[in-house]
């Protein structure tokens, strides 16, 4: 088969939709020999910042000269963003050959999710690649998630936990924790960062139940500093004076300290890193569509924020933008999932922001603009309509000073699109 082919089929096992649980990821694993016993895997989980943490340890394990697999979820926009080998992409020809050897397994009575067939795809990729270390991030929840397959990791974490997925998770912060925890496993080390004190509580049941050493943020280790240039790790046993961070925004101080604490905790199992690999892979680390920046004059910023957790964190670094810039406006490129929670989204950012122009990705469950309109409808403001993201973007360009931000946020599939476009590769396809 074709790339194109390849990718079209995976796209087309979305119809069995999103299945919790293990039984048929072990089933194809068995067929397959089992690769992921074959790794030594960091596994992260957590409502928001998962992605940002397994980026940040991927980069210091990197500078450590060591080869890292990185698996994420989901891609901006194109697939082979998911799977990765000390930063490079999986490749077409990759793609094409294991998902061939994968299909070959399945025979006729397995029907995978695409997240299993991915997840089953980057074990077969990391164990091929013969990486030194795996950093996986969970995809749905933990104790049913596919990566959670993995048995024994060297470490876990949990970033942080908050109401997302509610219609699989549950819909309390203590019922998500339940099912995020389920990736500590027994005697293993998990880190746990900002948290609230039921979901705490849940945390270090099952933690105190699998006698799993569990470090928590703010506890057992911190990162204290005023500026990104010059954070105080304290973990531990280690501590780095003077850190810098590659990722912009406050959030990401404590995604940092959640990665140096696991690799903290690594390092107990024989993963060390040195301190110069810690400084250069902090220092270095991007991670694309977290407050990441795609221009200038004006600045405009790509953020992936999409629950009302994330904008908390996306407020206060609108926050710290307008005492900086206290001439300077602030315009929201907005669109979002109509499943997701629109009014508690944008309540936190309304203080900050000047303007909003309202726009929708390109996915059948995208909140139309005259839904994102109705949750406006107390908001005072400057409130604009473009359908197309392109137009949205363009839109708030002419409306913008030099010395004003525009930041595009509310999904991530919004964000692929903008990004697609941008590169000249036209709009992407659904994504999973």
């Amino acid at each position: 088969m074709s790339y194109s082919s390849v990718i079209d089929y995976l796209y087309a096992l979305q119809k069995h939709g999103i299945k919790l649980g293990l039984e048929t990821m072990q089933t194809l694993l068995d067929r397959i020999g089992n690769p992921h016993r074959s790794l030594r895997v960091l596994h992260i989980g957590g409502t928001n910042g998962k992605g940002s943490t397994a980026a940040m340890v991927a980069s210091v394990l990197q500078h450590s000269g060591r080869r890292v697999g990185l698996y994420t979820s989901p891609h901006l926009v194109e697939f082979w963003e998911r799977i990765r080998v000390n930063g490079c992409m999986i490749t077409e020809h990759q793609v094409e050959e294991l998902i061939a050897r994968l299909r070959a397994a399945l025979q006729d009575n397995l029907e995978p999710t695409f997240f299993e067939m991915t997840t089953a795809l980057a074990f077969l990729h990391f164990a091929d690649s013969e990486v030194d270390v795996a950093v996986l991030e969970v995809g749905l929840g933990g104790r049913f998630d596919a990566t959670n397959i993995v048995e024994q990791p060297l470490t876990s974490a949990i970033t942080t936990i908050g109401l997302d997925h509610q219609e699989y998770l549950g819909h309390t912060e203590e019922a998500i924790a339940f099912e995020k925890g389920g990736i500590i496993k027994p005697f293993v080390p998990v880190v746990v960062g900002r948290v609230g004190q039921g979901a705490e509580q849940v945390l270090r049941r099952i933690a105190r139940d699998r006698s799993a050493p569990l470090w928590q943020l703010d506890r057992d280790f911190a990162i204290d500093g005023n500026r990104p240039e010059g954070l105080t790790y304290r973990g531990v046993t280690r501590v780095f004076e003077d850190l810098a961070c590659g990722l912009a925004g406050r959030h990401q101080w404590d995604n940092a300290a959640c990665a140096l604490a696991l690799l903290e905790a690594a390092g107990r199992a024989g993963l060390e890193t040195d301190e110069t690999a810690v400084r250069d892979g902090l220092r270095t680390v991007s991670w694309e569509g977290r407050l990441e920046p795609i221009d200038e004059s004006p600045k405009i910023v790509l953020d992936g924020a999409h629950n009302p957790a994330a904008a908390h964190a996306l407020a206060a670094y609108f926050q710290d933008f307008s005492i900086s810039h206290p001439a300077s406006r602030i315009i929201l490129v907005w669109g979002m999932m109509r499943d997701k929670d629109r009014r508690g989204f944008i309540a936190p950012l309304l203080p900050f922001v000047s303007e909003i122009v309202l726009t929708q990705a390109t996915l059948a469950r995208s909140a139309t603009v005259h839904e994102l309109r109705a949750t406006l409808h107390e908001w005072h403001g400057p409130v604009v309509e473009a359908v197309l993201p392109m137009d949205a973007l363009r839109v708030a360009k002419e409306r913008a000073l030099p010395h004003d931000l525009i930041c595009i946020a509310g999904s991530l599939m919004l964000l692929g699109d903008i990004k697609a476009v941008v590169r000249g590769c036209g709009l992407s396809p659904i994504r999973g």
